[in-house]
Order: C-alpha cells, then sequence, then structure tokens
C-alpha cells in the first residue's frame, strides 16, 4: 500500500505545524530590521562597539543560512517529487534564496571593513547593503508563508517537517542556543511560547528559567541600548 494520496500528499491524519515557521520568521523580519540600525547608531571609530555589533549579524547570518539550507535540502526536493504542478512556485523559492544570499556577499564585503574602523562611510555603506538585503528577505518570507507552508503542510510527513527544525537548530552553537530561544520567544504569544517550549528536552527548559531568560533580556538591553524607538517589522 503507498504511503501517499492519490493527489501525493503523506497517508496520515497528522499534518505539520506549519505555523512555527511564521514565528521564526517574525525573528528574522525584527532583526533584518535592528541590524542597519544598529550600525548606523555606532558612534564614529567605536571599535568595541562594532565588533558586538559584528557579532550580533554574524549570527543573524548564520541563522539564516542554515535556515535556508535545511530548506533547499529537505523541503524543495520532496515539493518538486510531490507537488509537481507546483514546480515553478518552489523554482521561485530557489532563485529567491539565491538573490538573498547575493545581497549577504555585499554585507560580507563590507562588513571586516566596517569591524576594523567602525567610520561613518563603511558603516553606511554596510547599513545600505543590509537595507537591500531586508528588501529581498521580506519578499521571499511573504510568498513563503502565503503559497509555500500551505504546500508543505499538504506534501510533507510530520517527521520530515520536525528534522527541518532539527537541522536548523544544529547550526546553532550550544553557547547561543538560549539566546536563539529568547529570540523566538519574544516574537510569541503564550500560546506559541507554550508550544516551543514544549518542544524542547526538560534539561532546556529548566536552564531556560534559570539563566536563558534573564541571560537574553541582558543581552536585548545591551544590544538595543542605542535605539530610540519601537523595531520595525
Amino acid at each position: 500500500m503507498s504511503p501517499y494520496s492519490s493527489q501525493g500528499a503523506p497517508a496520515t491524519a497528522e499534518r505539520p505545524h506549519t505555523h512555527e515557521m511564521v514565528v521564526v520568521h517574525r525573528v528574522f523580519r525584527r532583526e533584518s530590521a535592528m541590524l542597519p540600525r544598529l550600525v548606523r547608531a555606532v558612534p564614529d571609530g567605536d571599535t568595541a562597539r562594532a565588533a558586538r555589533v559584528t557579532e550580533a549579524l554574524r549570527d543573524y547570518t548564520n541563522g539564516l543560512h542554515h535556515h535556508h539550507h535545511a530548506e533547499d535540502e529537505l523541503v524543495w526536493p520532496l515539493l518538486r517529487s510531490r507537488a509537481a504542478h507546483d514546480e515553478a512556485l518552489v523554482g521561485r523559492m530557489t532563485e529567491q534564496h539565491e538573490a538573498i544570499d547575493a545581497t549577504l556577499t555585499a554585507v560580507a564585503e563590507w562588513l571586516p571593513v566596517w569591524e576594523r574602523s567602525a567610520d561613518r562611510i563603511s558603516g553606511e555603506e554596510l547599513a545600505l547593503a543590509l537595507d537591500a538585503h531586508r528588501t529581498a528577505l521580506l519578499d521571499h518570507l511573504d510568498e513563503e508563508e502565503r503559497s509555500v507552508l500551505p504546500l508543505i503542510a499538504a506534501h510533507l510527513t510530520v517527521a520530515e517537517w520536525d528534522l527541518v527544525g532539527e537541522r536548523g537548530m544544529e547550526g546553532i552553537p550550544k553557547n547561543k542556543r538560549m539566546l536563539a530561544l529568547g529570540a523566538i520567544l519574544e516574537e510569541a504569544t503564550p500560546e506559541e511560547s507554550a508550544y516551543f517550549l514544549g518542544k524542547a528536552p526538560l534539561l532546556g527548559r529548566l536552564l531556560w528559567q534559570a539563566v536563558g531568560r534573564r541571560q537574553y533580556a541582558a543581552y536585548r538591553r545591551a544590544m538595543r541600548a542605542p535605539l530610540d524607538g519601537g523595531v520595525a517589522r
């Protein structure tokens, strides 16, 4: 008996909980808006502050890279084989990943220049590259949520979808995982927070309550102290 229905979707009553990606996307939206502001807020020549912002920026690009790599490796091939009528959409997702990578190449070119000097000129070039990156990223996230998540829910199994999240988490250094969890929970409703914490192992939940919550709050205050007003979404 085939494990798939006649429509090509996995024949199981359970469907992937794709809303968790919507919450993760909120983090990328927030950070991509904040990073150019953080760069522009660094005083001319303040290399110590530039180093802190640079670390945050590299954490962001590393997280986005692993997020997209997991999709490239584990999602698009399955959709191509099971939802052939949506091949053009899946191809567009791949092209958008490549376009986002190109914007991050420009970011990577300016980042070490600015990190060394923290001068206004290289800082503005870096911030402009981050602005361009955000434009490309938002187009992709919007279409992915609108058009691709329903395909994932229809054509991937729960186990296949869970593997995508696990693979993305593997790319986060262990000493940064409390910060990553905090970044997600900041954007989550109480119900969404309960869901994400429920997926964490018991030790992870205990660490979050004992250490992680305060660690993330201190990190957030230190990083955002120079910024005035809210953060664009």
